[in-house]
């Protein structure tokens, strides 16, 4: 017989083995007891064996019985009430040894259940054990002090040495060797570079290395991971929901079997046999094993569910509610172009503008300076710099007086063009000026997460039937991102309130699952059966009342999570029927008069064993997600890092068809197109034709099938042949000019080309590089 559900795990590793043994031991003395009782029976002293017997059975009656009173004062009736009455009515009736046998059920129940449950949520524990408690603090004379990790506040500078915890959320000072499985669930180490973010709770696999804190311990990645990880291991039975439906129906079934059996004999005996082979071992411990085995795989992909009633839900869901920013998109702005007056020079203006942005918090200011790292681009340190709250920041650069942000008075021609196609793009713009005036503009994108549309799909795949996306951005940007991403139905211009209106809607037709990661989604998570909140990126508000949180910032391992969500409740309802049935016919065959208590007792004990170990099945299978070979992963790593200077290239295209379509005679038109030109030779079709020959073939394995890249390897035969075209009017212009006719194909050839490289590097990170978990 299972423990309550309000009882707790012990969480110190002392206490875990104190608890190890008080499990196992009552199963040690109750076949103890069962032998030595067989051992008199046999040598002929049957009446000392009988009272071994009975005390077994009273020792396993009085802490179940206990029990049981205390829920039904609670108000509580489940299954166990059958166990006592079997454990009582062996006693009433004289069949000591079919209550004994019932007591070592019961035992064996217990003690496969602990054994289950520390294996199952180990990795949960493994979370509260890594917790760090304190951190190295560099100090003011450039010593190094060592203080409780609750003493460290954002922009402390610590020192992460060989195989410490990181402690807190903050910014490495230099290149660092980073193990992430513990909170990723991704076994790859992985590399960070100088100024950027690293979670807390990740293991320095390298040398030591500097850390400046962005947050504080309480405020961290690891302490949110931690309390949930307390919460999903406080459970020792959480599948209550599933087996107090069953029991609604089995113990009433169950009590009018054996007053039937009685009444109709007249012997008692039949109805002890009833209850015998009714104790419902298979639904008090199959069930609660198959979903504790799920919370543990869950927490293996990164994903940290908060109990066994929010899995089992999240198996049942239909309806997927997710928040646009920050979960169908990345959340952070990323620089997606830079546009330059006729004849200006793209990289110069986006090195002024990262180099004065270097010292402001701003997250658009970590976005361009990101950009200019990405593009190799060497930055100045700034002098005289000064920001102005919603206006920008402005400073000198190589004795340039630089300003970014917002602009004054009349745009030129040029900007108001930029301008323009940035608001039909949905991209925001940062202005960059000198005293002349603007001299570019890097304009700004929430670019959709890579895995967003794999991941819908996949979910669709696992039973979800109806997406819905809200946001509260406008209507095109919105309409735009669910189009992307394949959602069935998206909201705009969607307040909190208006959030929080949708999701109960949604709840009253269908178990409802709701994404989100900001503190504006906290009450649409709460609203939601499960609220599911993507946390890697810190202890939100959003993460604190969720019943789930992604300790990953990768969408796909919600689908994962739904997978083995439906899996672990598939086997626990699987374990639980088929237990049931079984025992079900055990007890019309001995309603009938035809299986002894004694004979009931083993069998129901064969039963219990075969469903306990069925309910294991859960600790594996389910997923659809095929894993990647680590030589594969290599590949997608290095190519995906490939796919910024390839992005730089065909940047340079669209700045050459626009410099040919509006200024065909401009000395700089022939010259702008060469150079595109050369970059396609020398960069994107070497970068195509590598992987033509090296990554595709890698990916047959997990895509399922070699044809599974035929588009794309398509894709690089048109890229080829517009390349080719484009060379052939260049040759064709010599070092003279371009002739009238040869312009219309060559703009078709560039403008073209534009569109299917942006296509194709889109695809290939959708299809083929969110295979790979460390990819960014």
């Amino acid at each position: 017989m299972g423990a309550e559900p309000d009882e707790c795990v012990p969480q110190r590793p002392v206490r875990r083995r104190g608890a190890r043994w008080r499990e196992w031991t009552p199963l040690a003395a109750s076949t103890v007891a069962v032998l030595a009782g067989a051992v008199l029976w046999f040598t002929g002293r049957r009446d000392a064996a009988g009272l071994v017997w009975a005390v077994v059975t009273l020792v396993a009656l009085v802490p179940a019985g206990w029990s049981v009173l205390r829920q039904l004062w609670r108000r509580r009736f489940g299954v166990d009430v059958i166990a006592v009455l079997a454990l009582a009515g062996s006693l009433a009736v004289g069949e000591y040894l079919a209550g004994a046998v019932i007591a070592l059920m019961v035992a064996t129940g217990r003690a496969l259940e602990a054994y289950a449950q520390r294996r199952a949520t180990r990795d949960l524990r493994a979370l509260l054990e890594r917790a760090p408690r304190t951190a190295r603090r560099r100090t003011a004379d450039g010593g190094i002090e060592v203080v409780p990790l609750e003493r460290i506040a954002a922009g402390d500078r610590l020192l992460v040495g060989p195989g410490d915890v990181v402690p807190v959320d903050g910014t490495v000072e230099e290149a660092a060797t980073l193990d992430e499985s513990v909170v990723t669930g991704e076994s790859q180490v992985v590399s960070r570079a100088a100024g950027q973010q690293v979670g807390s709770g990740v293991v320095n696999t390298g040398a030591g290395f500097g850390l400046r804190a962005t947050r504080n311990a309480a405020q961290s990645t690891y302490a949110g991971i931690v309390r949930l990880a307390e919460e999903a291991t406080a459970h020792r039975a959480p599948m209550v929901r599933l087996a107090d439906r069953y029991a609604a129906a089995f113990v009433p079934f169950t009590l009018v079997l054996a007053g039937l059996g009685w009444l109709l004999s007249g012997d008692v005996v039949r109805a002890v046999a009833v209850l015998v082979v009714a104790t419902p071992c298979p639904l008090l411990l199959a069930t609660p094993i198959a979903i504790v085995s799920g919370l543990s795989r869950v927490a293996r992909r990164g994903v940290l569910v908060r109990d066994g009633g929010s899995l089992e839900l999240l198996g049942r869901a239909r309806t997927l509610l997710m928040d646009k920013t920050g979960t169908l998109t990345a959340g952070r702005p990323r620089a997606a172009e830079t546009v330059v007056p006729p004849g200006g020079d793209r990289d110069e203006v986006l090195r002024l503008a990262a180099s004065v942005e270097q010292l402001s918090p701003h997250v658009l200011a970590a976005a361009l300076v990101a950009q200019a790292r990405e593009r190799g681009l060497a930055l100045t340190a700034p002098t005289e710099v000064t920001e102005e709250p919603g206006r920008g920041v402005s400073g000198r650069v190589d004795g340039r007086r630089v300003r970014v942000g917002q602009v004054a008075g009349d745009l030129p021609d040029w900007a108001t063009r930029a301008r323009d196609r940035a608001e039909v793009a949905g991209r925001s713009t940062v202005w960059v000026s000198d005293d002349s005036g603007p001299v570019g503009a890097v304009l700004l994108e929430d670019p959709v997460r890579p895995d967003a549309r794999r991941t819908v799909r996949r979910l669709r795949q696992a039973g979800l039937t109806r997406l819905v996306m809200l946001t509260g951005d406008r209507p095109r940007i919105a309409e735009q991102v669910a189009q992307a991403v394949g959602v069935d139905e998206s909201l705009a211009q969607c307040s909190p309130a208006g959030k929080v209106a949708r999701v109960r809607a949604e709840a009253g037709r269908a178990v409802t699952v709701m994404v989100g990661d900001g503190v504006n989604d906290a009450p649409a998570l709460a609203e939601a059966h499960v609220g599911v909140a993507m946390g890697a990126t810190g202890a939100t508000a959003s993460a604190d009342v969720a019943d789930a949180v992604l300790t990953v910032d990768r969408l796909d391992r919600l689908a994962d999570a739904v997978e083995i969500a439906r899996y672990a409740r598939r086997v626990a309802v699987q374990s639980a029927t088929v237990g049931m049935g079984l025992a079900v016919v055990a007890m019309l065959v001995a309603a009938a008069g035809r299986l002894p208590p004694v004979a009931g007792a083993f069998l129901q004990e064969g039963i219990d064993v075969v469903v306990i170990l069925n309910a294991l099945r859960a600790l594996g299978g389910g997923l659809r997600r095929r894993d990647v070979p680590s030589g594969t992963r290599d590949l997608l790593d290095r190519y995906a890092g490939q796919h910024g200077a390839v992005r730089a290239a065909v940047t340079r295209v669209r700045d050459a068809a626009d410099l040919l379509a509006t200024r065909p005679d401009a000395p700089k038109c022939l010259p702008a197109v060469r150079e595109a030109h050369r970059r396609l030779t020398e960069q994107v079709l070497p970068h195509e034709a590598d992987e033509e020959r090296r990554l595709y073939p890698a990916l047959a394995e997990p895509l399922g099938s070699p044809e599974a890249t035929a588009t794309m390897s398509r894709a690089h035969l048109e890229i080829r042949r517009l390349v080719d075209r484009i060379g052939g009017h260049l040759a064709q212009a010599g070092d003279g000019r371009l002739r009238p006719d040869q312009i219309p194909d060559l703009l078709a050839s560039l403008y073209g080309l534009d569109a299917v490289l942006r296509l194709h590097l889109t695809q290939e990170e959708e299809e083929f590089f969110s295979l790979d978990p460390t990819a960014t």
